[in-house]
């Protein structure tokens, strides 16, 4: 019994258009080539249906579909290529239904995609051809890659492929392989996919894991992209999975020993050690040791002496610099630092440099309510309390007797080594005139002087030996004084008689109107002072001081 195949190559061949028929090649133009079919005259082959028209022979057989059976020069018009898409595109609607895997060749690159040959022309959009759409199209031209039939469209005979499907599947496959096989501290070699900011995702051949910026480096890392690079091929240790979720955290670092384990045999405390400045912050310095490994350098540990606000105004970033290890904490991995360990401390020989008693010269630095700050060398400051200024004046503010700048000599007082401080007294280089006030002033001499402030209750006047004496507004004249700049101004000469001397209190009364009193006027005048009680205008000669200060105040700021 005759085949199937058998009886159609004896059964009388059919010529009409769009029948395949079976030619042999009976001449090869540069541009076609010529075949007989059989017919009465012979066929026309375009020479580029062929995929090498040098290879084609006289004698060759070959497939064709007729186009029509005569032109104007009564040729027959054959396509080599229509039969193939034919008999394939049967084929394909045959074999290859909707999620068939068929292998082709890409052809071309077009635009939104691939053009595929798998026996007829399909196409591959760009978004299927990988897992990330490619951005070059052209790297795959040439090139067999294995296809899942998406769509087949049989009434425009066209059909839509996905490679991305079949790698997905194949991935699914691997992910679920590799999660079952996969322990926390297994090495795994991956490749950089994707760099964010706060890490990479490394492709195992399966699945991602996150390698997370911490996880990269026993040091310090400003972003992965200072140590992977996209398409970098790694060996990563794995941290933790979570089957559930299909997640997988990795490690770099942990390939390599963690520095702080034998953080003290390898930084004693005291040794001295080189660095580079990392960071800086308002409270000191990071310097790394070693990668993995940074120490603070507080911005009191920066000097002995300068008065630093912020490191950055001594500091730089990148800067190498050198320190003394002063702590360590492992636990914490924290080591402490000090810049100013490296020199000695001045401090430590103030005691000798500037022994009590001893006379000191220097600018005066600063000015506060309380003192003035004489700078004794570079970094080192005595302090001139505002009650160490005069033995007689009563000062409120050091800015009434100094300056910034002034040059001043003093007395050390005395040294705290310890606060580092050193307090001053500018006074004691002169004797405290009240020590001899008697040999200076008795009750009932007359004396001459300036008046150097005006209050509400009377008026002070500068005598010798830099004291002041008090005059009372009761004391200015024998007839009744309302306002006391009605009679006296700052800086009138005044002749006037000493009523009262308060040695505990350091107080001089002082009377213009007793000038010229005999004695008795002058006990009955002490008598009045003396029983001047509270609530009256004076209540005590330190009182009209404080009285006398306030009301200058009030009346500058008026």
């Amino acid at each position: 019994m005759l085949t199937m195949e058998e009886a159609m190559k004896q059964a009388p061949m059919r010529f009409a258009p769009g029948e395949i028929v079976t030619g042999t090649v009976i001449e090869v133009r540069p541009k076609e080539v010529l075949v007989d079919i059989g017919y009465k005259s012979e066929g026309s082959v375009p020479g580029n249906e062929f995929e090498d028209i040098k290879v084609v022979k006289v004698g060759d057989k070959v497939d064709v579909l007729i186009e029509k059976l005569e032109d104007k020069d009564g040729m027959v018009i054959l396509s080599k290529e229509k039969a193939e898409f034919k008999r394939n595109w049967e084929q394909i609607l045959t074999n290859a239904n909707e999620g068939a895997t068929v292998k082709g060749k890409v052809r071309a690159a077009v635009k939104g995609g691939l053009i595929v040959n798998i026996g007829v022309e399909a196409f591959l959009p760009a978004s299927q051809i990988d897992v990330i759409p490619p951005k070059n199209l052209q790297q795959y031209v040439g090139n067999v890659y294995e296809f899942k039939v998406v769509k087949i469209n049989q009434d425009r005979q066209n059909v839509v492929l996905s490679r991305r499907e079949l790698i997905e599947a194949e991935r699914n496959e691997k992910r679920s392989k590799l999660l079952a096989e996969m322990t926390p501290g297994d090495i795994r070699k991956g490749t950089v996919k994707n760099i964010t900011d706060f890490g990479a995702f490394i492709d195992l051949n399966g699945i991602d894991g996150l390698l997370h910026i911490t996880d990269m480096s026993w040091g310090r890392v400003g972003h992965p992209s200072e140590i992977l690079k996209v398409g970098q091929d790694i060996d990563v240790v794995v941290l933790d999975i979570n089957k559930e979720k299909e997640r997988v955290s990795l490690g770099l670092k942990q390939k390599l020993a963690n520095p702080w384990d034998s953080i003290e045999a390898k930084y004693p405390i005291g040794q001295k050690v080189k660095g580079k400045v990392v960071n800086l912050v308002p409270y000191g310095a990071f310097v790394e040791l070693e990668p993995g490994v940074e120490g603070l350098v507080h911005v009191t540990e920066l000097s002995w002496t300068k008065r630093i606000a912020k490191p950055s105004d001594v500091l730089k970033q990148g800067q190498e610099i050198e320190a003394v290890v002063l702590g360590i904490n492992r636990d914490e991995q924290k080591i402490s630092l000090g810049v100013r360990q490296l020199e000695s401390n001045p401090w430590d020989s103030a005691e000798v440099r500037y022994p009590v008693k001893a006379q000191v010269k220097g600018k005066i630095r600063n000015l506060t309510s309380y003192g003035a700050f004489l700078e004794l060398e570079e970094g080192i400051d005595g302090m001139i309390h505002v009650s160490d200024i005069s033995w007689t004046r009563k000062i409120n503010h050091p800015s009434e007797v100094f300056k910034k700048g002034d040059e001043v000599e003093a007395i050390v007082l005395e040294v705290d080594k310890p606060n580092q401080r050193i307090a001053l007294g500018v006074k004691q280089l002169s004797q405290d005139p009240w020590e001899n006030i008697d040999q200076y002033y008795k009750v009932g001499d007359l004396v001459v002087g300036q008046v150097t402030k005006l209050a509400s209750f009377g008026a002070f006047v500068g005598l010798q030996h830099d004291i002041d004496g008090l005059v009372h507004i009761s004391q200015v004249s024998e007839d009744r004084v309302d306002k006391i700049k009605n009679v006296l101004k700052a800086g009138q000469d005044v002749n006037a008689r000493v009523i009262k001397i308060d040695r505990a209190d350091r107080r001089i009364g002082l009377s213009i109107k007793a000038a010229n009193y005999s004695d008795e006027q002058l006990k009955e005048e002490q008598k009045m002072l003396d029983n001047l009680k509270p609530g009256e205008d004076l209540v005590a000669l330190q009182h009209a001081f404080d009285a006398a200060e306030d009301y200058v105040k009030d009346d500058e700021e008026k």
